[in-house]
Order: C-alpha cells, then structure tokens, then sequence
C-alpha cells in the first residue's frame, strides 16, 4: 500500500511516516503544503493520501481544498484528513465526497493509537471510509431533531454511529457486546426507518448512512 503524506510540523510528518513504515506501508512521499501534495500524489499515484486541513499558507483549509482537488485528478486516491478539532463545515464539504468511498475524517487525538490508526488508513484505502467517533457524535447532535432519527432506538443509534464509523456487523458487534444475529436486525431495522436501500456491501451501507446525514 503506497502513501503521501501532507503535513507542516516536520516531527509531526516524520513520525507518521516511521509509524506507517514500521507497519508495512510504503510512504512514497512526505510534503508540507498543498501544492507538494497535488505533484507527489501525480507522481506518485499513492493508494491513500494523508492530509492535514490545515497546511500553509494560512493554516486555514488549504489541506482540505488540496483534498478535494486530488480527489478530482485521481477519483482513485482515497484520502484521510486529519485535524485537531471537528470542523463541521470542512467536515460536510469532504463527506460530500463520500459517495465514492475512500474518504476519512480523523482527529489528531487518534494518532498516537497506532492499531486503530493503521487499522483506519487500511480501511479508507481499500475504499471504506473512517469517520472519528467524536466526527459522527457531532454529526448526529447537529442532526438530532430529525424525525427519522428520532425513530431510532438508543441501541440503534449506537449501531448507526459505529456503522458510520466504518465498523463492520462483527465489529459493531465485539464494541456492543452483541451477536451477529442481532447486529443484522438493528441495521435492518435502521435501514427501515431512515427509509434507506440495505446493501449486502458494507461500503455501501456506510456511505448510504452518511448520504442521508448530510441531508439538509
């Protein structure tokens, strides 16, 4: 699996890339800004860019609009962001792209996680997306007067949030202490209510679920 990595603080870019290299992915190139991450990602052809929001000039969002750009050259580069907090307005403009998979959204936080970390970089490189918890609590707060929302039950929101997450049934399962058998049904029964198409492909009923957050 091959990598880019865009990111300003020196140590910061550094220790990812001995991070991820130390668990056997290929960082092909490490740069500092917007414009370095667009020609190494050219270059390169990675299978996963990650991206810092903000990067120079203005450590405003000049990480992100390099994001999306990337995203426009090569659909097939997926792309991780990460940031220090939830930015909910960035945060909507790159789910925008979820509809295509291999997109995450990371806090800064998680890093220092390093199995949950990689484990996130392989998911939204195969084309999964990987969506911090504190991302989908926000998310879901902006959202909570929703009727449809409103119709799930607490279980049901607490799978809605892992699923939303990226977990798989078994994996929505190990958090909630739950079978498998019952997984299904919460999703099904989520699926019901929030009046989505249930897809037998994970990726799918992810994006689906994000699809209907970014609903106005």
């Amino acid at each position: 699996m091959r990598v880019v990595i865009a990111e300003d603080l020196a140590l910061l870019r550094d220790g990812l890339a001995r991070l991820l290299r130390d668990n056997e992915l290929e960082v092909v190139a490490a740069v500092a800004d917007g414009p370095g991450l667009l020609a190494a990602a050219e270059a390169e052809r990675p299978d996963v860019a990650i991206v810092d929001i903000r990067l120079p000039p203005t450590f405003t969002d000049e990480g992100l609009r390099a994001a999306l750009e990337l995203r426009r050259r090569l659909p097939g580069v997926a792309v991780l962001v990460v940031s220090q907090y939830v930015e909910h307005v960035y945060a909507a403009e790159l789910l925008e792209e979820a509809r295509g998979g291999g997109i995450g959204y990371l806090l800064k936080d998680r890093i220092p996680d390093v199995r949950d970390f990689v484990e996130a970089v392989r998911r939204v490189a195969g084309g999964g997306t990987a969506l911090d918890p504190e991302v989908v609590s926000q998310l879901f707060a902006r959202r909570s007067r929703d009727e449809p929302l409103e119709r799930l039950t607490p279980r049901e929101r607490e799978v809605l949030a892992l699923m939303a997450e990226g977990r798989s049934n078994a994996g929505i399962g190990e958090a909630l202490v739950l079978t498998i058998g019952a997984v299904e049904k919460h999703v099904a029964s989520i699926f019901a209510k929030l009046r989505l198409p249930v897809s037998e492909t994970d990726n799918r009923r992810v994006l689906a679920v994000l699809a209907y957050l970014q609903q106005d």
